[in-house]
Parts: C-alpha cells; sequence; structure tokens
C-alpha cells in the first residue's frame, strides 16, 4: 500500500485515502453520509519539514490573513527560508517583518534543531509516531497539536487523534452528539471505531463544520 502520491505542483496525498473511506463507511453511520459529501478530496502535504514548522510558529495565536503576511515579509528576508539562512538573519530584521521576540527565539531554536542535527528527519519515516511528537516538543514553541498537525499535514500518518483540537471535538460533538458538549474520553470513545484511520474521519469532522479544506 503506498504511504503516498504525487500530483500537480508536487503536492502530496495519502495513498491509504480510499480504502480508508471504504472502511469508515462500512463500520460507521456518520463517516457513511459524510464522506461523498466531499468528493475526491483529501489530506495533502506541501513543503519540507523546516518550513512547514517554521510557519506554525509565525502563525501562533495571530489570524490566518496576518500570519500569511508576516510569513511574506520573513520569507523575503533570505533567498529561502532554510535553517542556515535563518540562523544568518539579524534578530531587528525578524521583528522588522512582524514577528514578536518570543517567536523569533522559537524560530532561531528550530533551526538550531535542524542544523546541528537534532531532528532526525532521515528516519521519521521508520519512526512511530509518539517518538517523533517527543523529538518535536523539545524545540521551543511547538506543542503536541503542532506535532500532531505535522504528523497529519507533513507526514500524512493516518492514524492520528489530535484531542486537543478544537475543530475536531467540536466536529464530534455535532456529528455524534447532537451538538452537546463532548468530554476527551467521549470523543476518544466515538474515535476507537476509526482506528486505525483516525487522521482521515478526523479530517472529515473538520470538513462537516468548514467545507474549505484544512491546510497547514
Amino acid at each position: 500500500m503506498a504511504a503516498t502520491k504525487k500530483i500537480a505542483n508536487q503536492v502530496a496525498t495519502p495513498g491509504y485515502w480510499a480504502e480508508a473511506c471504504a472502511q469508515l463507511s462500512k463500520r460507521d453511520r456518520v463517516m457513511k453520509r459524510l464522506i461523498p459529501r466531499f468528493g475526491e478530496a483529501c489530506l495533502e502535504s506541501r513543503g519540507d519539514a523546516f518550513v512547514t514548522l517554521a510557519r506554525s510558529i509565525v502563525g501562533q495565536q495571530i489570524s490566518v490573513k496576518a500570519a500569511q503576511s508576516v510569513w511574506n515579509r520573513f520569507e523575503a528576508l533570505s533567498r529561502r527560508v532554510a535553517p542556515a539562512q535563518v540562523l544568518r538573519l539579524k534578530v531587528d530584521d525578524m521583528r522588522a517583518a512582524g514577528l514578536s521576540a518570543r517567536k523569533v527565539e522559537y524560530l532561531v531554536d528550530l533551526a538550531l534543531h535542524f542544523d546541528g542535527g537534532r531532528i532526525h528527519v532521515e528516519q521519521w519515516q521508520a519512526m512511530d509516531d509518539e517518538a517523533i511528537i517527543a523529538e518535536l516538543v523539545a524545540i521551543r514553541g511547538i506543542g503536541r497539536w503542532t506535532a500532531e498537525m505535522f504528523l497529519m499535514f507533513h507526514l500524512l500518518r493516518p492514524d492520528v487523534l489530535p484531542l486537543d483540537d478544537v475543530g475536531l471535538i467540536r466536529g464530534i460533538s455535532v456529528n455524534y452528539f447532537s451538538g452537546e458538549p463532548v468530554s476527551r474520553s467521549e470523543a476518544r470513545e466515538v474515535a476507537q471505531a476509526w482506528a486505525p484511520w483516525r487522521s482521515v474521519a478526523t479530517w472529515y469532522m473538520w470538513r462537516s463544520q468548514d467545507p474549505v479544506p484544512v491546510a497547514y
């Protein structure tokens, strides 16, 4: 079973998506109803690991529009966004691009982890999800939710359940509990039927609340 497949503009999509949808539709009444509504759309992975994580740091606690504006200015500071280039940037220039002092520290720490070989990018495909999460959360500015989004949207891991994600909890509430509040344990119980495709089911929970595909 192929892990990924490439489509236009180097966007990677999961090779397991059709199989996952078929299995989820068979075993879950909500998924059987939701999946046909969204056609062939699915998770997509773009860019490299460093850029994906750097963008997640830049976008923390600000709107999508503001994050894009800051990212554009930050990206313009060097020929390309890569660890060695970020480490050469002046703090004042990064601050002038709209980054807070803390985000500058986070981006430098991220660059140091990559540049110093403390991140095992080449080994990730062979590592399990929790091992990768442990490696990522050791970087300042990256918490478990960010690491889980990275697993889903960059590495296209099929069975991630981000219980700290507000959209997932809201989707489970609306689709399985008629809008009633849902605890983490109740969400985990619902998601037991989704394994080993919990990333796929989570994506459909998001889509049920917002028809525009989620991207990170």
